[in-house]
């Protein structure tokens, strides 16, 4: 059983790191096949080690030395069998090394290293599982926000794409744990696992929620009967797109121009904006009412909505409403003065 769990696991490094195993491989036999030479000489012909150290270093480079010492017949068809198992994989070292090349797999390993770098330096960062349709639109949309964003894909155009466009990345299965761990879900503020595979969301949900209990989670689902499913994973908020455009349809169809003015306000496409403002416990604003904080009065801000931390919702908060630690202001209006509160708060 053990030995059927070791194959496994080395076939999986092999698809994982393609010719560089093979190169790697190709080094671990050569240090063998140098061992047993060693080993041979020492203890079949009772050399001391320099003596079949020495002797192993000029058959397998074959400078044409001559023997050192005197050897039985045995030691000398040992000594060609070295010969022969040192060429023939030197050759393997040197194919694999070749179609590291060509392939452009070195490349690739040195540039994995320097994404890798970058990432362990991010903090409070954005993972993205899935870079298609959904994750695209996602990943494009936290850019203009912030550039710490971590993308996780499998397909090798859509990678191709993500490093054509600077977005750094990893590539592989977003459900292997290891790369969530490289991608620096442990730090991360975020993820979002857009896969198109329920399967997968459902688990990259939970394993991300046991390597970072505190991140938030948002979670896309194809189906309105997988939403449970997905929050008992421990995902914060479920999103069906197609049911969120066919609503968004619906409103453009009937308040055309409330639908405008509230996407115009969120993309920030006028001098004016929607933002969210957490208020935190250290803040000057925390067991003070609405009216005296003087957020309208300082920064010209329409406060339309309270999230309280227990997730209360207080629409159209009067004057005289406390505001509190933990307290989520939807805030409107402009990018600038929304920017400076968040300095304060």
């Amino acid at each position: 059983m053990a030995t059927l769990v070791d194959i496994t696991r080395l076939r999986a490094l092999k698809d994982k790191w393609g010719p560089l195993f093979q190169f790697l491989l190709g080094l671990v036999l050569m240090a063998c096949i140098f061992a047993g030479g060693v080993c041979v000489y020492m203890f079949i012909e009772g050399w001391g080690f320099v003596d079949s150290f020495y002797m192993v270093v000029i058959t397998l480079s074959t400078v044409g030395f001559g023997e050192i010492q005197p050897l039985s017949d045995r030691a000398r068809l040992l000594t060609s069998g070295i010969i022969i198992l040192g060429v023939g994989n030197f050759a393997y070292i040197v194919g694999s090394f070749s179609q590291m090349l060509v392939d452009g797999h070195l490349h690739n390993l040195l540039w994995r290293r320097k994404v890798q770098r970058r990432i362990n330096r991010l903090e409070n960062h954005y993972i993205i599982c899935g870079f298609g349709r959904i994750g695209g639109v996602v990943v494009q949309e936290i850019l203009k926000v912030s550039p710490d964003v971590v993308v996780i894909e499998h397909d090798p155009e859509l990678v191709e794409q993500l490093k054509r466009d600077g977005i750094m990345h990893l590539q592989g299965d977003a459900t292997n744990d290891a790369l969530l761990i490289d991608a620096g879900i442990q730090r991360a503020k975020s993820i979002v696992t857009a896969l198109t595979d329920e399967a997968a969301n459902v688990y990259v949900t939970l394993t991300a929620r046991q390597l970072n209990p505190k991140i938030s989670i948002i979670a896309r689902a194809n189906n309105a009967s997988h939403i449970t499913r997905l929050e008992f994973a421990g995902a914060d908020r479920v999103v069906l797109p197609h049911l969120i455009g066919g609503v968004r349809m619906a409103h453009t169809v009937l308040r055309p121009t409330v639908t405008d003015f509230l996407d115009l306000a969120v993309r920030g496409n006028i001098d004016l904006q929607l933002e969210q403002l957490v208020i935190t416990p250290g803040s000057r604003y925390v067991g003070v009412s609405l009216m005296d904080s003087n957020i309208r009065k300082d920064y010209d801000l329409i406060v339309v909505a309270i999230k309280r931390e227990d997730g209360q919702l207080v629409f159209n908060p009067g004057p005289r409403e406390e505001l509190r630690s933990g307290d989520t202001l939807i805030s409107l209006g402009r990018p600038s003065e929304l920017q400076r509160i968040g300095e304060h708060l």
